[in-house]
């Protein structure tokens, strides 16, 4: 990035995503920037490099979640949901009251970790209709709408597509792309899921491609954002490729890494 001329003032603007519990880093994730950006999947269901950490295996054991890592991971995934119902069905309690208990709770010490200003949007595994409940003063959410920070509009369309994973907020493609033409042209294109560029969605570690956006895509080639900002593939084969005028940036599995990506200007 070009050096910023002397006197002029500088915006620096900290972008997260996937953040899968990692409330410890996500308090300091704004240090130093005048705005923290973050682009979902706050919950944590279960971790794949540590299969003890997560909704998942609180509930049903690190031996449930050692097989149902290996049965997604080789793609069995109609296996992978008989196995969830039955662990399910030998499970006292209701399954969406067990499960929003235990987003909850999560949800209360990440919203309450997030600086302010933040601005976020939804991930694929986020539940959306409690986030009105834990955002605070300071903290924007966005989806399909757009927003001013230094100057540069920033657009957002939170969620992912619809998969075999059947994650909580996974919408159709129809859905998704009216999310992005509502967005229109803007400076910083903020998506929860990357464009569908086989480099940027293909997963190393996990050994297979995740979904991307056509639509948004086509949106980055048709209005030439300065900057697209996605997650949602923690190991990419690409974390960074200009499309056109574009930069496209996969920011980082927060989680893991607990640093932010910095945009300044």
């Amino acid at each position: 990035m070009a050096p910023t001329p002397p006197g002029k003032p500088v915006t620096r603007v900290h972008v997260v995503s996937d953040v899968h519990g990692n409330a410890r880093d996500l308090a300091r994730a704004g240090e130093g920037a005048d705005a923290l950006v973050c682009l979902g999947d706050l919950v944590l269901f279960l971790d794949y490099a540590d299969h003890s950490r997560g909704i998942f295996p609180d509930l049903f054991g690190v031996e449930n979640a050692d097989r149902i890592v290996e049965l997604r991971t080789a793609r069995r995934f109609a296996e992978a949901r008989e196995f969830q119902a039955r662990l399910w069905a030998d499970l006292d309690g209701d399954r969406p009251a067990v499960i929003e208990k235990a987003v909850r709770k999560q949800y209360a010490e990440l919203f309450a970790a997030f600086p302010a200003p933040t601005y976020a949007t939804y991930g694929n595994v986020d539940m959306p209709p409690l986030w009105r409940e834990y955002a605070r003063p300071g903290t924007t959410v966005l989806d399909g709408e757009r927003v001013e920070i230094g100057g540069r509009v920033f657009g957002f369309v939170g969620g992912g597509l619809r998969t075999p994973m059947r994650t909580p907020y996974e919408i159709s493609d129809e859905e998704y792309a009216a999310k992005i033409e509502a967005v229109g042209e803007v400076d910083v294109l903020c998506t929860h899921i990357p464009p569908e560029v086989p480099e940027l969605v293909y997963d190393t570690v996990a050994r297979r491609f995740e979904r991307g956006s056509r639509a948004l895509l086509d949106a980055i080639r048709r209005t030439r954002p300065k900057y697209a900002l996605f997650g949602h593939v923690h190991q990419p084969l690409a974390r960074r490729m200009r499309i056109g005028a574009t930069e496209c940036v996969n920011v980082g599995h927060f989680a893991s890494t607990g640093r932010p990506w910095v945009l300044q200007w």
